[in-house]
């Protein structure tokens, strides 16, 4: 009976482990699935749909950077990711006037989801959701012109 464990039982238990470490808890998506890329555009911030909105970004693996526009001016800063975990750090704006308040109040809240941003997860293949520290979703982008 040991041999047979020690041939059969343990080589298939420890398979069966491997298996269960690269599913990622059975989502099919990759926990360290690159995000890295695609232009990531504003969908939801909070709760809220945003409608039509020129809020986008777009992260650089090889600088360490992140750019893109709040809706009414552009921004850029660093980030870091390892895994889920993503920190986005100090932002720098242009100054421009938003000619629409509600436009500059989206921004303003975009802006703050991104500098509060802890985590992310992917919800699909062109879907990014944005999650604060206490694993609330801050944002949900879009990437591929879906919405």
């Amino acid at each position: 009976m040991r041999s047979f464990a020690r041939r059969i039982v343990f080589p298939l238990l420890a398979t069966t482990a491997l298996l269960t470490v690269l599913t990622g808890c059975g989502s099919g998506i990759s926990l360290d699935e690159p995000i890295e890329g695609p232009v990531w555009r504003l969908a939801q911030l909070g709760d809220e749909p945003v409608g039509q909105s020129e809020a986008q970004v777009q992260f650089d693996r090889s600088s360490g950077r992140v750019s893109g526009s709040g809706g009414c001016n552009r921004i850029s800063g660093t980030f870091t990711r390892s895994g889920i975990t993503l920190r986005i750090g100090q932002l720098a704006s242009t100054r421009m006037a938003c000619a629409d308040p509600a436009r500059g109040a989206n921004e303003a809240q975009f802006i703050s989801a991104l500098q509060s941003t802890a985590s992310y997860r992917l919800a699909g293949p062109s879907r990014l959701a944005l999650l604060d520290g206490g694993g609330r979703t801050v944002a949900l982008l879009n990437s591929g012109g879906g919405r």
